[in-house]
């Protein structure tokens, strides 16, 4: 199983978007459940959303539900992140995991 890498982080501002992309080099996100977590500055680890290996469920931390959406295309093995509404206190590295297996992070910096 090969290491997840994240893309799409970046500095923007309050109530703007981003798309977070998580790309697998295999089809490990075609039998596994693959989830988003973020790390704030000084803070634990946190789950934000999970996507079943079907696409059929979803499960999204309460401080999350109704503006991020997660989503995968199994044609490019990749996992997104649709962040809408974006907060201040969403401001933290975002990684993807899949089957126990981490990526490096991406970046969000949302300013007030």
């Amino acid at each position: 199983q090969v290491q997840p890498v994240e893309s799409g982080g970046g500095l923007v501002q309050a109530g703007a978007s981003l798309r977070l992309s998580c790309t697998a080099s295999d089809r490990t996100f075609s039998w596994n459940n693959v989830a988003w977590f973020r790390q704030a500055p000084g803070k634990d680890r946190e789950f934000v959303a999970r996507i079943s290996w079907s696409g059929q469920n979803t499960w999204y931390a309460e401080p999350v539900k109704g503006r991020f959406t997660i989503s995968k295309d199994n044609a490019k093995n990749t996992i997104y992140l649709q962040m809408n509404s974006l907060k201040p206190e969403d401001t933290a590295d975002y990684y993807c995991e899949a089957g126990g297996i981490w990526g490096q992070g991406t970046t969000v910096t949302v300013s007030s």
